[in-house]
């Protein structure tokens, strides 16, 4: 049933209370919820004019306050008023753009992706479904049977994550097993896959390409196959069929993925590498079928240039092929930092009257503040804490530079990462996820990676206008050549005498078009402050971004703590020499037994 306004007035004034209706103006508006950032994979982009393009059309999305996004990571950091539009909408915005998206994690702390074990039919999806509605403190939740996923969001009050898993596993009575899904190993099997998928790619077009040219550069030099090769079927000749054929598995199956790029950045107004590719190999694709039917029904031959679009394909991909293992290479530096973390941590069980009564292994990613955790000599520490009890000495060099292993006793803080060396540790867990140090040492590099560089807005603008600018150029080199062959400019020695100075000039005009790519150029310093800040970061330097790097030219003296940075801190063997007869290898057997 509905209450109308006056039915409120009047119960509010039958209790004995004045009330009246305020002006809108008056009436609080709910606040709106933080800004959220969160991180998604794009996929699809091939140059800085996509980059421009998915940048665009996310900002003008209502609630998206700001996006950055990095060809070389294939990554979008979106910053987003979650009241007014969802990180699904947003995905749907990409998608709609003709690109590729997948969420994969954000600064909401209530939300969590778990990966799923033991999940195969629509049943034991509906089982989990009932164990996950019993349960309180959940808010939602999306069961994805297909990736074996579910997406939880949960009061942090209520329930913890480790209570969500361990419910999980025990009302399956073990069938189903739950795990904290990492977005940087997604990532990673993420930039497997595309490398895999473009070798494949590369491969058969290679595979296809090959003969095309051997039919049209080397059989007519070898007598018994030029003859079997100018056999007619129908009214082609074999050598040309067996070339069309070829051709057109490459020029559209296998380079299908340029024309559904092209025709992406196209519907959009933009103008990238695909449409250069397309239009090159397009070109020359149509015209040798137009040459070869013209040639079937008139019985002139004009020269036929099938094998440059194969070619042309066939290298572009390779170029892309190459392009994704850098890009592969690039996230190293992250894959390295987050392994520092060890993958489980031993968590020890207390009694209702605080006794500890036993110990547990469990996923690091699972470890809540409070926990008390038992470190062993030469592992890792979990997470960021206090020792509660225990002394030892921690290898902290991986945070601070500081060689010299750093004592620990009760109420001392340690690092997660860091290693421990001599005794046993129990420690309270203080700072666990993003909070870490370890964390926000990633989120540094990650932001780091996806800055601009000044220098790569310049390369973007370049890149955006390069496109209408190379066609341009190619139409104004086909039109001088055309005509200056037209009234007789240059020999007709030239060019072969199958052919005339139209021909002469498509193919100086789909040079222009081909050789124009701009991928370096996009993708040149990108790739630069990726590798540059993840190099750093593997050796201990942590580099703000691009801007540093451009700025670091006009850097004039480095200054070294020597202990630590430019030092070891510790003695190391070098040389090893023996007076006696003993034999080296005798001697260093001894040596390390003795160790």
């Amino acid at each position: 049933f509905s209450v109308q306004v006056e039915d409120i007035i009047e119960a509010i004034e039958d209790a004995g209370f004045d009330a009246e209706i305020l002006p809108d103006s008056a009436v609080p508006q709910p606040k709106s919820q933080k800004t959220l950032s969160a991180q998604f994979r794009i996929g699809g982009m091939t140059c800085a004019n996509c980059v421009n393009s998915v940048e665009g059309i996310l900002k003008k999305q209502p609630g998206i306050k700001g996006a950055v996004v990095a060809l070389a990571t294939s990554l979008g950091e979106v910053e987003y008023d979650p009241s007014t539009i969802s990180k699904d909408e947003i995905v749907q915005a990409i998608e709609d753009a003709g690109f590729e998206a997948a969420f994969l994690q954000s600064s909401e702390q209530d939300k969590i992706l778990l990966g799923l074990t033991g999940i195969h039919t629509e049943r034991d999806a509906d089982i989990l479904h009932d164990i996950l509605k019993k349960m309180n403190g959940l808010r939602e939740f999306a069961v994805n049977t297909t990736l074996s996923e579910v997406e939880i969001v949960f009061d942090p009050e209520a329930v913890g994550l480790r209570s969500i898993v361990d419910t999980i596993e025990m009302g399956s009575n073990g069938r189903f097993k739950a795990h904290v899904q990492n977005p940087y190993s997604r990532g990673a099997s993420n930039d497997a896959h595309e490398a895999s998928k473009m070798l494949h790619l590369l491969c058969s077009s290679l595979f296809l390409s090959i003969p095309v040219f051997f039919i049209r550069m080397i059989c007519p030099s070898i007598p018994f196959i030029s003859t079997l090769l100018l056999r007619h079927c129908g009214p082609f000749h074999m050598g040309d069929l067996v070339n069309w054929i070829l051709v057109s598995i490459v020029q559209f199956v296998i380079g299908k993925r340029f024309y559904i790029a092209a025709y992406r950045a196209l519907r959009h107004g933009s103008t990238n590498m695909d449409v250069l590719v397309v239009l090159g190999t397009t070109a020359s694709y149509v015209y040798s079928v137009c040459a070869l039917l013209y040639g079937a029904f008139t019985g002139f031959q004009p020269p036929i240039y099938f094998e440059t679009s194969a070619m042309i394909i066939t290298f572009v991909l390779f170029g892309k092929y190459l392009e994704v293992l850098a890009k592969g290479k690039t996230s190293d530096a992250i894959k390295k930092l987050v392994e520092l973390v060890p993958a489980t941590a031993i968590l020890l069980l207390k009694d209702k009257e605080g006794k500890y009564v036993g110990e547990r292994e469990i996923d690091a990613l699972l470890v809540q503040p409070g926990d008390v955790l038992k470190v062993l000599p030469g592992s890792k520490v979990p997470s960021d804490g206090v020792v509660v009890w225990g002394t030892s000495h921690i290898n902290e060099s991986m945070i601070t530079g500081e060689s010299a292993p750093m004592p620990k006793e009760v109420s001392s803080v340690v690092i997660g990462g860091t290693i421990n060396l001599q005794g046993i540790l129990h420690i309270q867990a203080t700072k666990v996820g993003s909070g870490t140090v370890l964390s926000q040492i990633i989120s540094l590099v990650e932001t780091a990676q996806m800055s601009k560089a000044p220098i790569q807005k310049f390369a973007d603008y370049v890149a955006s206008i390069f496109v209408p600018i190379v066609i341009t150029l190619s139409i104004l080199t086909f039109s001088v050549w055309f005509l200056c062959g037209s009234f007789g400019a240059y020999p007709h020695s030239w060019f072969d005498g199958t052919s005339n100075c139209f021909v002469f000039s498509l193919m100086f005009s789909i040079s222009v078009v081909v050789i124009a790519c701009p991928c370096a150029l996009g993708l040149a310093t990108p790739t630069a402050v990726m590798v540059a800040t993840g190099i750093g970061a593997n050796h201990g330097v942590l580099v703000k971004g691009g801007d540093a790097l451009e700025r670091a030219q006009n850097v004039n003296y480095v200054i070294f703590d020597k202990t630590g940075t430019l030092t070891q801190g510790k003695a190391v063997v070098t040389t090893a020499k023996v007076f006696s007869g003993m034999d080296l290898g005798d001697f260093l057997t001894l040596v390390a037994s003795a160790e």
